[in-house]
């Protein structure tokens, strides 16, 4: 009798010190911080684990209330795709997708209401609006919660390379990564349409010009016009394409004025070195007339009819848009040409490591904060970023040759909106990797571009921030735009623009963003 009440004292007096450390978990949702050394607490199943017991009942999904951009038709998060990856990431999420075009718009708008989702995402770490917000306190500091990433180590092994640095402001980290391949963008080039002048891939700048040249000159399509496109972009000058042939110039190096402050790259000399050749591929009739104004819906619609020689765009893609060329052009062959040799550098930048981030409401109480944290932790995974490319084998995929290949209902489901709710395990591979293509093809495009790697560039201002620059360039920079496109178009002489650049580039208060920056730069690539 005495043992039987010895056994029920112990079992009420264990029962009563875990609810008192549940109290005690909960009720510092309110704090600023996590206090200085706090611990994370213990769930169910790492007690379980820890006293080998069976645990009986699975724990409860999370539930997460996202807002994120859309790249594709709004899912139905109750199809085959959703269904599975909330019940393979024990979650129910709550998603509100914004058209990828509108998604600055409202990013702006919800941190200005004050009325913030419990995560949402932003594509751009540098962005004025959330800079602003993470100093007014919007969102959680999660230094403490990661510490030293021993409780994450998928989130420190998984992630890009140096991202963890990028992801700071100020010393603190805000963010989760949303972990992004470096190898992206390449420039796609016609390659039947250089086999029929008798051309070869060009690998330089130079033969790259004098190849378009002749194709806009001809009658490549046969439609009886020489009505053919040579480049074309979308957004201001050529959006994804800007770094990339910016970069065969010098433009993604460093370059510092006399007083040493690192100055915004489109203000640089080799910048303009690019405006100028811009210029001649206009007066040439290479460069789209709609350069600067035509949106990316527009521009893609224009490659995958055949209207255009060459266009930057993710390397993916190439066997996307060969397959509807084919539907009017039927030998159409698409790739992505090679590095070519600029006069200073090649035709390569590679992108950050993150795609922007996730950043936690401070509205969230503590406690859910670090049942958030093991979300993305358990899902940055190799196994889970590969179910986002290819979701489930005999539904979304089966394999050929050994590679996923997606099926009918896998092309529907299985769209870049996959990849909008958690951070992804870095992999140089899948923004080159088409899954509708054959292995053969993709085996080649990879081995086509490992150097990519070797010899791209990372743009550091999209990296490296000053506050100053936020607040001040606003005030020129539509009247810069303006002034690069009429050198571009010719209606002012490069002379003038390069007049009006050495003015911007003296301006005081452009001069204290440059310090501002070359700290910046310091801190993120220097240390």
């Amino acid at each position: 009798m005495l043992q039987l009440y010895r056994k029920g004292f112990i079992a009420l007096l264990a029962s009563m010190l875990l609810i008192s450390l549940l109290a005690a978990c909960g009720s510092s949702g309110g704090s600023n911080n996590p206090p200085a050394g706090s611990e994370k607490p213990a769930n169910n199943d790492q007690q379980g684990k820890q006293q080998g017991t069976k645990k009986e009942e699975p724990a409860a999904p999370i539930k997460l209330q996202f807002l994120v951009p859309s790249y594709a038709d709004v899912p139905n998060m109750e199809d085959e795709y959703w269904t599975e990856y909330q019940k393979r990431t024990n979650s129910e999420l709550d998603v509100e997708w914004v058209p990828s075009g509108d998604y600055d718009t409202k990013f702006d708008l919800v941190l200005a209401s004050g009325n913030l989702p419990e995560i949402i995402v932003t594509t751009n770490i540098t962005r004025p609006t959330l800079r602003q917000a993470i100093k007014q306190g919007a969102f959680w500091d999660l230094t403490e919660f990661l510490g030293d990433f021993s409780k994450y180590p998928n989130m420190l092994e998984k992630s890009g390379p140096n991202v963890w640095t990028y992801m700071k402001l100020d010393g603190k980290t805000y963010g989760i990564p949303r972990n992004r391949p470096q190898i992206d963008l390449g420039i796609k080039m016609r390659k039947d349409w250089l086999d029929k002048l008798n051309l070869d891939v060009p690998t330089t700048l130079e033969e790259y010009t004098a190849a378009l040249k002749q194709i806009v000159e001809s009658d490549l399509d046969n439609n009886g016009k020489k009505d053919t496109i040579g480049i074309i972009g979308h957004g201001f000058l050529m959006a994804d394409g800007d770094d990339t042939f910016s970069s065969a110039f010098g433009g993604l190096d460093p370059f510092y004025n006399e007083e040493g402050g690192l100055v915004r790259n489109f203000l640089t000399p080799s910048y303009t070195s690019m405006v100028e050749w811009f210029r001649q591929l206009y007066a040439d009739g290479i460069l789209a007339k709609e350069f600067s104004t035509m949106k990316k819906t527009q521009a893609e619609e224009m490659y995958a009819t055949g209207r255009a020689a060459s266009y930057v765009r993710n390397i993916w893609r190439d066997y996307t848009w060969e397959q509807d060329i084919k539907k009017v052009q039927p030998e159409a062959n698409v790739i992505t040409l090679p590095p070519l040799q600029g006069p200073g550098g090649v035709t390569v930048s590679l992108a950050s490591p993150t795609f922007g981030a996730f950043y936690i409401s401070k509205k969230v109480p503590e406690a859910k904060v670090w049942e958030i944290l093991d979300y993305f932790e358990r899902t940055t995974t190799d196994e889970l970023t590969d179910f986002n490319y290819y979701g489930i084998e005999g539904i979304h995929h089966n394999l050929v040759d050994g590679q996923p290949h997606l099926t009918e209902l896998g092309v529907r489901q299985v769209t870049t909106n996959a990849n909008q709710v958690f951070s992804l395990a870095f992999n140089n591979k899948m923004k080159v990797l088409n899954p509708s293509a054959p292995k053969a093809y993709n085996d080649a495009k990879l081995e086509s571009v490992q150097i990519y790697s070797e010899v791209g560039k990372l743009n550091p201002f999209t990296i490296i921030n000053s506050d100053t620059w936020t607040a001040v360039w606003p005030k020129y920079e539509k009247e810069w735009q303006a002034m690069a496109t009429k050198a571009i178009v010719g209606q002012i002489t490069m002379q003038e623009y390069e007049s009006y650049v050495e003015k911007l580039s003296k301006n005081e208060e452009l001069k204290k963003a440059f310090q501002e920056f070359a700290a910046s730069y310091k801190e993120y690539f220097e240390n």
